[in-house]
């Protein structure tokens, strides 16, 4: 088995490295490594039912959609990735529990006890620390999880927060849990590059760490994937399946009723109901978002400059915005 220590904390790149080792490198892997904030959402989750995208827009908190299926979660730098590439045969089935043995294992070597729970996350008294997803192909399963170790609780629920009634979709969606970080539960305290170092040195059995980095040509190679798939809109969000998107906004203007109908991320059908006045037909207005991204940037372009006041009286751009999302 091949181990390796990832130190780039780039959610794209990192996402496209686990991709790039499962489908071009024929090595069993294991490898540790850290995003810098960001969300990662399911294989089959519908992207903007996932997150707050305010909150995310904000604090420039990047959006990126994994191989894998399961729920979105929150990344950051005090929460630390695994990665275990196996040749493997899809038709023996999803089993989470076996790739978690040796973390486990790891863990009570460090005196902190944990137990495999449901159908693929680690607890600590109760409390989860750890999730974990997998994907395959050709022969070969990929399987991941999280460990949280010393995570900002408050980023986690707040890049995660958002109303349910507002998609109606068949997508997967994600279940909260209540969470704990390992770092409460050590004997002794510990920096995460500590436990990154104790956790590599128990699973790889001393591997050392001057053969544990990706090659300059397999480092290139995988930037080249992270642009072309992991850092575009298409793929984060318009891989979302088919949904409906329904919002009520109480406006200066009146009550706003927003209803769109979007597919492979961009609006097919757009209704604007509400008693609000206007002088002109608001059909205009609603043919202006057919086609565009369901993406805030995208529909701003499309409405700069139109007199939203004849359509919509006292709703402006901004205001207008927010009810799209």
């Amino acid at each position: 088995m091949r181990y390796i220590y990832n130190p780039s904390t780039d959610p794209a790149f990192n996402l496209a490295a686990e991709e790039w080792l499962l489908t071009r490198s024929g090595d069993e892997i294991f490898m540790l490594w850290r995003n810098r904030p960001a969300v990662i959402v399911g294989r089959n989750q519908n992207t903007l039912a996932e997150i707050d995208e305010a909150f995310t827009r904000e604090r420039g908190i990047p959006v990126v959609r994994r191989l894998s299926g399961g729920g979105a979660v929150f990344h950051d730098l005090g929460n630390i990735n695994f990665t275990f590439i196996n040749n493997g045969n899809p038709s023996e089935g999803l089993d989470f529990e076996r790739f978690t043995v040796p973390i486990q294992q790891a863990l009570r070597s460090m005196g902190v006890e944990c137990v495999f729970s449901g159908r693929n996350d680690l607890l600590i008294e109760g409390r989860k620390f750890s999730g974990n997803a997998q994907h395959f192909h050709a022969g070969r399963i990929l399987h991941h999880g999280t460990l949280l170790f010393a995570s900002d609780m408050a980023d986690l629920s707040g890049a995660l927060r958002v109303d349910p009634e507002k998609y109606r979709d068949k997508a997967v969606k994600s279940v909260r849990s209540r969470v704990t970080n390992i770092s409460s539960h050590l004997q002794a305290p510990m920096e995460v590059t500590e436990f990154i170092a104790a956790l590599m040195g128990f699973v790889s059995g001393g591997a050392s760490p001057e053969d544990m980095a990706l090659t300059g040509a397999e480092a290139a190679t995988i930037e080249e994937l992270a642009d072309q798939r992991y850092r575009t809109w298409d793929w984060n969000f318009g891989s979302s399946p088919a949904y409906n998107f329904e919002k009520r906004t109480r406006t200066e203007g009146g009550l706003l009723d927003v209803n769109l109908y979007v597919k492979k991320g961009r609006i097919l059908k757009a209704r604007l109901f509400g008693d609000y006045f206007g002088v002109r037909d608001v059909d205009a207005l609603e043919e202006r978002l057919i086609g565009s991204r369901h993406e805030r940037g995208e529909l701003e372009a499309r409405l700069a400059g139109v007199d939203l006041d004849e359509y919509l009286h006292d709703v402006t751009l901004p205001v207008l915005l927010n009810c799209l999302f």
